[in-house]
């Protein structure tokens, strides 16, 4: 069953046809919310979150997306040879590399050049598409959708990590299984779902 898992930091918005969703977030009817109250209370971080019953996802989604200014990215969930994963450190949270695409960019190439830019790492492979995330945020009075695609990665790059402290990256390492496990304690929601 398809659906579109929607976070405002750990807020998490569910949009699904499946009335008989097993959650505990508050089920509400896509075309009984009104936006401005909507997003007064995705702000809240009291709230947890909500769940939208649609009749048409895909016509509910698209007019969700139509409230925002949407903005597409793209990221690499990488191993190396030791199977460990390569994690950033940002705004005090572990995270995956990604960044925006640019004008005349794939979004294959967007991944591959976000993660060299901010890790300081070469040798990248593609291996297949991960989960596609989806993040609300607020910047310069706009409401932004940022729309994430997620691809794993390998790599046998053996050389020292840069972390490209201009986009305030102040830490590039990669960790293995148990370090994983610790690291996603403080990271974000989105990002845990790639694991």
């Amino acid at each position: 069953m398809q659906m579109y898992k929607v976070f405002v930091n750990d807020c998490l918005i569910i949009l699904t046809e499946n009335v008989n969703i097993s959650t505990k977030l508050r089920k509400v009817n896509f075309e009984d919310v009104l936006f401005d109250e909507f997003i007064k209370f995705i702000f809240n971080p009291k709230n947890e979150g909500i769940c939208l019953i649609c009749n048409d996802l895909r016509l509910n989604w698209k007019q969700f997306k139509s409230h925002f200014k949407i903005q597409k990215a793209a990221g690499g969930k990488v191993f190396n040879n030791l199977n460990e994963v390569l994690f950033i450190y940002r705004f005090d949270k572990w995270d995956l590399p990604k960044g925006k695409l640019e004008k005349g960019e794939s979004i294959e190439q967007c991944a591959i050049r976000e993660v060299e830019e901010e890790c300081g790492i070469t040798n990248l492979i593609i291996e297949n598409k991960l989960e596609t995330t989806y993040h609300i945020f607020e910047r310069k009075d706009k409401l932004i959708l940022k729309i994430s695609h997620w691809f794993q990665m390998k790599t046998n790059y053996l050389g020292a990590l840069k972390p490209q402290i201009e986009e305030g990256i102040s830490e590039v390492i990669f960790k293995n299984e148990a370090e994983t496990i610790e690291a996603l304690k403080n990271s974000f929601e989105n990002i845990r779902l790639l694991f």
